[in-house]
């Protein structure tokens, strides 16, 4: 199987925080953020190992770090950093954009996704061709998070 670089999948989205996305805080509400990181998670896995289907099996890390409110821009950015046998981890990162393009983090997150065909069985995924040093260093980070979620496994989380 053919091995992909990172920029092969990479995505960009970009979404105005609308009213409906906003908690009793008047800031956006994390689970409206969490289903944008989600589906943004999907497409990228999609389009790295061109299935039909994939699924989200975990939610490795997910850090909020400011508020958006009504109006923001957000610019969601994901890309895979770590690629195993049927999975793969994606990280998706969040800004607020101004109206002079300066983006602010807001949340980072790491999703598993699990690549599937068109009987909803586990299939293989393309390697990831790691070319930079910090590629390594996200390919790095992704084996530390997975052996600490097999760990939390063992222990029945």
């Amino acid at each position: 199987m053919e091995g992909r670089n990172v920029d092969f999948s990479k995505t960009e989205k970009v979404q105005i925080v609308h009213p409906r996305d906003i908690n009793g805080s008047g800031r956006l509400f994390g689970g409206a953020l969490l289903q944008m990181i989600d589906e943004l998670a999907g497409i990228v896995a999609k389009r790295h190992c061109q299935t039909p289907w994939v699924a989200t099996v975990a939610i490795d890390n997910l850090n909020f770090k400011a508020g958006a409110y009504v109006n923001d821009i957000l610019v969601l950015i994901g890309y895979v950093t770590y690629t195993g046998n049927t999975s793969l981890e994606v990280r998706i990162d969040t800004y607020v954009e101004d109206i002079k393009g300066i983006r602010r983090p807001i949340n980072r997150a790491y999703f598993v996704m699990v690549a599937m065909d068109e009987e909803n069985h586990k299939t293989a995924v393309p390697p990831l061709l790691v070319e930079t040093e910090s590629q390594r260093a996200e390919w790095e980070g992704a084996l530390l998070r997975k052996k600490n979620r097999l760990e939390r496994r063992k222990e029945g989380y």
